[in-house]
């Protein structure tokens, strides 16, 4: 892990700063552009079915589910931290009815929903400590979720296949554990890679964020992005597009604008997403504004 990142002090930790970060960091992913593969305000030719007033629209329901998570967290005194993910299950699936009511039955959120639950509450918990660093947070969402991945697919074996979610079919195909992964870690992706470029990437907004995303979706393997190509060979064919991009250095450069507007063709020829690397966005996006660094 980073440690200069893990260093980082949490200068934001009360629940309205915290869950306005929350909200914030998802309007700021869906209205960063030109996305390959994503919804933006320019294009959603790879999601038909949504554009960016879906997102808004969903991204505004998740304030009561991000209150409701920071404050069971806040108020949790059991030892086992575990049981305080458990806590917050079932408030994620009321906030996913609500995002598809919204929606008409649109899936627009669901990772987002379980990434940031996980760190309001842990960050709920958090404020009841002495700790201040992003090290200390992160190791409290590692408590959460230790064993996830184990708990989570004890019984996908037993399951038809109508039964098995994307997730689970990538696990026993493929062996990927996706977000549940990423989560049990402690988040890698966006600890080495999501924060570092946040933090040090030159330009606007739009591209330092654009930039953060590159590096994200270099150096993980996107569960959305397999699930659309129905292979996960495609993982190595879109790093090498990405590393031909960030080569040219950050987004401020006209040449690597031009290259990633090509590959945002390319995944709207081919129907392609990177769901999975949104919500890894979202959650850096959201770690940068606790620290007070974006």
């Amino acid at each position: 892990m980073n440690d200069g990142v893990l260093g980082l002090p949490i200068v934001h930790d009360e629940k309205m700063t915290v869950v306005n970060a929350a909200i914030e960091s998802m309007l700021y992913e869906v209205v960063t552009n030109p996305k390959p593969g994503l919804v933006d305000p320019v294009s959603h030719h790879s999601h038909p079915d949504m554009d960016v007033f879906t997102f808004i629209d969903s991204t505004v329901t998740m304030r009561p589910y991000f209150e409701m998570a920071f404050k069971r967290g806040q108020t949790f005194v059991e030892n086992d931290l575990r049981q305080l993910l458990g806590l917050i299950r079932p408030d994620g699936m009321d906030a996913e009815k609500t995002m598809f009511r919204v929606t008409k039955g649109v899936n627009t959120h669901k990772g987002a929903i379980f990434v940031m639950g996980i760190m309001s509450a842990a960050l709920g918990y958090f404020s009841q400590t002495k700790k201040h660093s992003l090290g200390d947070l992160i190791r409290t969402e590692k408590k959460m979720t230790n064993g996830l991945i184990q708990s989570d697919f004890a019984d996908v074996k037993s399951k038809s296949s109508k039964e098995l979610t994307a997730g689970e079919r990538q696990f026993l195909k493929y062996g990927k554990t996706g977000i549940r992964g990423e989560a049990e870690e402690g988040f890698p992706t966006v600890i080495n890679d999501g924060m570092p470029t946040l933090l040090n990437s030159k330009g606007d907004k739009n591209e330092i964020i654009l930039t953060t995303l590159l590096n994200i979706v270099a150096h993980s393997e996107d569960s959305n992005l397999i699930k659309r190509a129905g292979s996960p060979k495609i993982v190595d064919l879109v790093h090498q597009d990405v590393n031909l991009i960030l080569g040219d250095g950050d987004l401020s450069d006209p040449k690597a604008k031009e290259k990633l507007k090509k590959m945002c063709q390319e995944f709207d020829d081919q129907n392609l997403s990177l769901g999975g690397s949104a919500d890894l966005l979202i959650l850096t996006i959201f770690l940068g504004k606790i620290t007070g660094n974006f």
